[in-house]
């Protein structure tokens, strides 16, 4: 049998927001539960597959739209792809300083400059902390469903998604566990807020991203929380997205996907396992 899956909406403390919500195939069990965050791109067809992927291994998967309304708009793929051309010529650690941000964008092309607005609020700290507001909104929505046993709930996430999956697990104190995604580190400040264990994939050819995650290693440890950490050689940024050829890598993907997956049995408990 295959996974059942619906559209959904979840109200937050501000707005409503869309998701997608997979169930796995069987009976009336209670099932642990992943929420799935997305990439720059929002809830598109590549989420909801990895969505489904969870769903037929025993997890209820539900991922959530932290676009929805006028930001997923802005943000399409030709819209992105002309961000990417900007930001190869702009240094690493621009997104992560909203002053210097704000001042790229509007030294580009007319063109570029609404979806490089659109990068840097959702790259902007306090909207991210606004976004992890919505994801504990969904947390608390998905402990309400009769298919989901509330205490196991993890997160997971890729890129931008990668990012709110650390900040989730600092404003969720009943968060299992956390896996990053060559996702940047949550505010260190908030480290000792996290109770839930965390694993972080990233790519060696990703130094922007990569080589920030000592400083969450050193600031995890201090906290004394749980964090594992794989770097793997030769791969990209998103190098998990099959979906995107140029930095999809087979070998690193395959082995991250069975790392998540031993990391949830370990952090959730075991749960029936479908196909991989």
């Amino acid at each position: 049998m295959t996974p059942s899956n619906r559209d959904v909406q979840i109200a937050t403390p501000t707005r409503r927001i869309d998701g997608y919500l997979s169930f796995p195939a069987g009976g009336p069990a209670r099932h642990p539960a992943v929420v799935v965050i997305h990439e720059i791109f929002g809830v598109d067809a590549h989420m909801r597959k990895v969505a489904d992927r969870f769903a037929a291994q025993g997890y209820v998967a539900l991922a959530p739209n932290l676009f929805t309304g006028e930001m997923q708009a802005i943000l399409t793929p030709a819209n992105i792809g002309l961000a990417m051309q900007a930001f190869a010529q702009a240094p690493p650690d621009l997104r992560r300083d909203p002053t210097k941000f704000a001042a790229f964008a509007a030294s580009q092309p007319a063109e570029r400059r609404p979806i490089l607005e659109a990068f840097g609020k959702v790259s902007n700290p306090a909207v991210q902390a606004g976004f992890a507001q919505d994801l504990l909104a969904v947390t608390r929505y998905l402990r309400t469903l009769p298919e989901v046993d509330p205490a196991r709930l993890a997160s997971v996430g890729f890129c931008f998604g990668g990012a709110m999956s650390a900040r989730l697990a600092t404003v969720d104190p009943d968060l299992k566990a956390a896996v990053i995604f060559y996702g940047q580190n949550p505010p260190l400040e908030d480290v000792p807020k996290i109770r839930a264990s965390v694993l972080g994939l990233y790519g060696g050819e990703d130094p922007g991203v990569t080589g920030t995650v000592p400083q969450l290693a050193e600031a995890m440890a201090k906290a004394g929380r749980s964090f594992e950490s794989h770097v793997y050689p030769g791969a990209r940024h998103a190098f998990f997205n099959d979906t995107r050829a140029q930095v999809y890598h087979a070998e690193s993907a395959r082995d991250a996907w069975q790392r998540v997956l031993a990391f949830y049995d370990r952090s959730l408990g075991p749960t029936s396992s479908g196909s991989a």
